[in-house]
Formats: C-alpha cells, structure tokens, sequence
C-alpha cells in the first residue's frame, strides 16, 4: 500500500516538473496535450502546429507556443453571444 502512494506522489513530482518546462520534447508534448505521437507527426508534417526541428533530428516544442496553439479558435459560451448579440443591438439601434 505504502509503495502504491509512493509511485502516486512520484508521479504528480514528475509532471509538475515536466509543467515547468519551456522545451518539450515529442512524448512530453504528446503527454502534455493529450494528442497521441502519430497525430503529432501527422501535424508537424502539415505544418500545423508551431514546432522545431535542429539540425533535422529531434522535434521539439515550446511549451509557449503550444498553449497558444492549442487555444486557439475558440468558441464563445451562450452566454457571451448573447451579451454580444445584445451590445451589437444597442449599438445598431435604428431612430425611428
């Protein structure tokens, strides 16, 4: 039982290391974003997502530019259409 916590705590050490890093390499960005290694490829290969390649061998990726990546086209919550919705109509207001 003892053990099991001791791996458990092990582990969370780890990824709370691995969070502070700025340079990722191929498995820790898979780990980090929850995207599998193949798909990565997939998307380094289209040039889909922002990465870096030294010397043409290992790939790697800035933990920065990942987060910006993975949030980008976001999607509005109903609520913010329809504060949206609602300031674009004040705004438009016709006189009569």
């Amino acid at each position: 039982m003892n053990e099991i916590k001791i791996l458990e705590q092990l582990d969370r050490i780890e990824k709370l290391v691995r969070a502070g890093k700025t340079v990722m390499s191929l498995d820790e960005a898979s780990e980090y974003t929850g995207i599998s290694r193949s798909y990565l490829y997939k998307l380094t290969a289209k040039g889909e997502i922002p990465f870096s390649k030294p010397r043409g061998k290992m790939i790697y990726f800035s933990k920065e530019k990942l987060d910006e990546w993975l949030l980008t086209d976001t999607r509005k919550s109903k609520g913010e259409l329809k504060a949206d919705a609602l300031e674009y109509t004040f705004r438009n207001k016709r006189r009569f």
